[in-house]
């Protein structure tokens, strides 16, 4: 799991350079950021992040400016825990791209009831603060980047 964390604000993520802690908020995930102790670039995280509660879930969805990728999982799921290596290789691929979010469905059941998870693993694309595709099921690598590419390209 990343390094990263999420808050109702953005990821905080540590300066590699400095080890400096950095908020990057979610409405400046696209652009260019620098850490305000040693201005190194700061990127984006390249691993998928744990949703911590519904309320941050909620904030990175309706504020990122790059599209969000989530994860429905569970600990217990065999095949999430199948399709965690191949997310975390999407995620450091498309480092910048997208945001990639785990929601544990386990900790937080109210988003698994809001979105209507039936099965884990379920895959949701969210663009604008909309859903814009739904998969379920373990996948490889290359197929979570075509779904991921097919749900953007029809918003």
């Amino acid at each position: 799991m990343s390094q990263a964390t999420l808050d109702s604000k953005g990821t905080v993520t540590t300066c590699p350079s400095c080890g400096q802690r950095n908020r990057l908020t979610f409405s400046r995930m696209s652009r260019e950021n620098r850490c305000g102790k040693c201005r190194a670039a700061i990127t984006p995280p390249g691993e998928p992040i744990e949703a911590p509660d519904a309320a941050t879930f909620d904030a990175a969805v309706q504020a990122s400016d790059l599209p969000v990728v989530v994860d429905f999982w569970a600990p217990w799921c065999g095949p999430c825990r199948m399709v965690a290596p191949e997310l975390a290789k999407v995620a450091e691929k498309h480092r910048g791209q997208y945001l990639i979010l785990k929601v544990n469905t386990d900790a937080i059941p109210e988003l698994g009831e809001r979105f209507k998870i039936r099965s884990i693993p379920t895959m949701a694309v969210f663009g604008g603060g909309q859903e814009v595709g739904r998969t379920s099921g373990a996948r490889p690598a290359a197929d979570i980047e075509t779904f991921i590419e097919s749900s953007l390209a029809r918003r």
